[in-house]
């Protein structure tokens, strides 16, 4: 393919393309629809929605409480079927202040690592 902006539009329309096919695939699922069925749908999903609402609340509280755990733990828990994975709190340099010093200090560059860059695609707002 051509330049990288001709690869990122192409990109934007193969994402438009799914959009669209989704919101035909709607609209041929709303032709269907009586507004009987629409008003039974709305009722049930009114329904579900306290269910859902009352265990989204009781997992919050869940993991809040997991998470302060395995903190005070300093290690990884494992369950039957989850685990709250332990990680070891990021160490950070002031690198701008470091990159002073190693100016003045140029032995300490040897220890001045770059890793590689990471990449995320956005629309454009």
């Amino acid at each position: 393919m051509g330049t990288l902006q001709a690869q990122l539009d192409y990109l934007y329309d193969l994402k438009a393309a799914l959009s669209v096919i989704e919101m035909d695939k709607q609209a041929v699922i709303d032709t269907v629809l009586t507004p009987e069925i629409r008003e039974k749908l709305a009722e049930i999903d009114t329904e579900f929605s306290f269910q859902k609402k009352a265990v989204q609340d009781s997992i919050d509280q869940a993991e809040i409480e997991i998470k302060e755990a395995v903190k005070e733990a300093g290690e990884t828990i494992r369950g039957k079927f989850l685990m709250a994975v332990y990680n070891k709190g990021r160490v950070s340099w002031d690198t701008k202040s470091l990159d002073g010093y190693a100016a003045a200090h140029p032995e300490v560059a040897q220890f001045r690592k770059v890793g590689d860059p990471s990449i995320s695609i956005r629309t454009i707002q």
